[in-house]
């Protein structure tokens, strides 16, 4: 019996050396930035809209009202842990214990992707 694959017909075996190793390394770094970049434009907006809110920005405006309404979404599941009677304090807390975790997990996650 001729172990090799009949001439035409490509070989399911799992590829292996040093290309294989190199490019599962590349796939590993693509997905790490990928999960930075999205963790970073997400707190990024988070502290945007602490800083629009403390500057007291004209809520009418097209931009304030874009920033407003992705950090609510991205920072709903935070609303109201924190009900101090400072409405400045209350939106720091609120908004930047979601921009906090988002940073700490989406960095996690890429250095122990980097790793492998």
């Amino acid at each position: 019996m001729n172990p090799d694959p009949v001439s035409g017909y490509q070989t399911y075996d799992q590829p292996t050396g040093p290309d294989h190793s190199r490019r599962n390394q590349a796939v590993g770094r693509r997905a790490a930035l990928t999960i930075c970049t999205i963790a970073d434009v997400s707190a990024g907006l988070l502290g945007l809209w602490i800083v629009l809110y403390l500057l007291d920005a004209n809520q009418g405006n097209a931009f304030v009202e874009f920033v407003h309404g992705a950090a609510d979404w991205l920072g709903g599941w935070a609303q109201d842990i924190f009900t101090m009677d400072t409405e400045g304090l209350r939106v720091i807390l609120n908004y930047g214990l979601p921009a906090a975790l988002y940073l700490l997990l989406g960095h996690g996650i890429a250095a122990r992707l980097n790793r492998a």
